[in-house]
């Protein structure tokens, strides 16, 4: 366990024949810094705002209901 903790992956095997892998679990970084986000950043497309608000308008649903409501 202390292996697959450090990254190595296994091929878990039965009489001779490979029955699954254990590999370690990909944990995603929460936290992403100004710079990284920036650099990301660089290559993404434009926004214009006001199309932005539209689409959002535009998909919204405006109805004020209620969960409870039958």
């Amino acid at each position: 366990m202390d292996a697959v903790e450090h990254g190595q992956t296994f091929t878990v095997t039965r009489d001779g024949h490979q029955i699954g892998q254990l590999v370690p679990i990909r944990r995603r970084r929460r936290f992403i810094s100004r710079q990284e986000f920036a650099a990301m950043s660089r290559n993404a497309p434009a926004v214009d705002p006001d199309a932005f608000r539209s689409d959002q308008e535009a998909a919204a649903d405006h109805e004020a209901t209620s969960a409870y409501d039958h």
